[in-house]
Parts: structure tokens; C-alpha cells; sequence
């Protein structure tokens, strides 16, 4: 995970920001063998955070944190709470809150930038 104060006016391109691929840990897989890759863009004095959160081909399942993010690119199925999975793709933005249990089944690579009230995108 890479760490940086933001610095107004400061560029960042997501893809050179992310750290190196982590494998899901083996009781959140569904299937396949996901990986995730995070960069912590900025945080702010208080516990809000900004970052971009990637996950390559495979599913899993995680406890969310509050979150509101937007996917950049790829695409997958979410579901959230045992609710029917909904598709979201480039341009989607998604609020999740603390405890919602979600399912992640991604084809094709997933990028998103997220923002959250406390660590943990």
C-alpha cells in the first residue's frame, strides 16, 4: 500500500500509485485466486481517506467499511447484503456502509477510486 500526503495541484496517476498485487485471503475467496492492489492517495488530519482500489479476475466476498467509490474501469457483479447482484462498470458510483457484507465477482479487471471517513478503502 503506498501512502501520500495530498499536496494541492499534485497529479497522481492511479495505475503507477498501486502497490503490488495481495492475494484475497484464502476464507473471503469464491473462486479463482483474486488479487487486489491499494494506493492511499491522501489522507487529511482527521480519519478520511482517498484512494484507488483495484481487483483482478476472480470472486470473494469482505465486510465493507463506509464508503463511497466510482469505478474507473472493468467491470463486475456486486452484491451487497444477499441482495440480487447488480452490474457496475466505468463511471458507476457506489455507497456501501460499515458492516454491509458484499460479494465481488470480477471478469475484467476492477479499478475504482474510493473515499472513506475512516482508514480501510
Amino acid at each position: 500500500m503506498v501512502w501520500r500526503r495530498a499536496i494541492p495541484g499534485d497529479v497522481t496517476a492511479a495505475a503507477d500509485a498501486l502497490g503490488d498485487p495481495v492475494l484475497v485471503p484464502s476464507d473471503d475467496v469464491i473462486w479463482g485466486a483474486p488479487m487486489t492492489r491499494t494506493a492511499v492517495i491522501a489522507t487529511t488530519e482527521g480519519p478520511a481517506e482517498l484512494g484507488v482500489w483495484e481487483m483482478q479476475r476472480g470472486a470473494c466476498r469482505d465486510v465493507e467499511v463506509d464508503e463511497v467509490f466510482v469505478v474507473l474501469s472493468g467491470r463486475a457483479v456486486l452484491t451487497v447484503n444477499g441482495a440480487p447482484g447488480r452490474e457496475i462498470g466505468a463511471g458507476d458510483v457506489v455507497n456501501l456502509r460499515a458492516g454491509d457484507v458484499t460479494e465481488w465477482v470480477v471478469e475484467d479487471v476492477l479499478r475504482k477510486v474510493y473515499l472513506t471517513p475512516t482508514a480501510g478503502g
